[in-house]
């Protein structure tokens, strides 16, 4: 059973930076999306990033455009999300997610 494991949430200042990671075993990501989702607290989980391992092309939702950046590393099987200038909003468990698998998350807290 494949497993993916994110780390690096915390809680940061309004306008600071973390950078998540999604320690993936188990599956080789080169013909998935690596995607991210975020879950606000009483909010749906929505959407946030994808990286397409089979052309490296990436997508963002409108609201992260500019301060989120999707990665990875391919000899570690690992993906990145480098999130920058943060906002409240920003707030909430954040999930890797590739094919149908999902991690159990880590938790963003911005603190204005």
């Amino acid at each position: 059973q494949p497993q993916f494991v994110e780390s690096g949430g915390g809680l940061v200042q309004v306008g600071g930076s973390l950078r998540l990671s999604c320690a993936v075993s188990g599956l080789r990501l080169d013909y998935y999306c690596l995607a991210w989702f975020r879950q606000a607290p009483g909010k749906e989980r929505e959407g946030v990033s994808c990286l397409d391992m089979r052309d490296n092309s990436t997508d963002y939702a409108d609201s992260v455009k500019g301060r989120f950046t999707i990665s990875r590393d391919n000899t570690e099987n690992t993906g990145y999300l480098q999130i920058t200038s943060l906002k409240p909003e920003d707030t909430g468990v954040y999930y890797c997610h590739a094919g149908s698998y999902w991690g159990k998350g880590t938790l963003v807290t911005v603190s204005s």
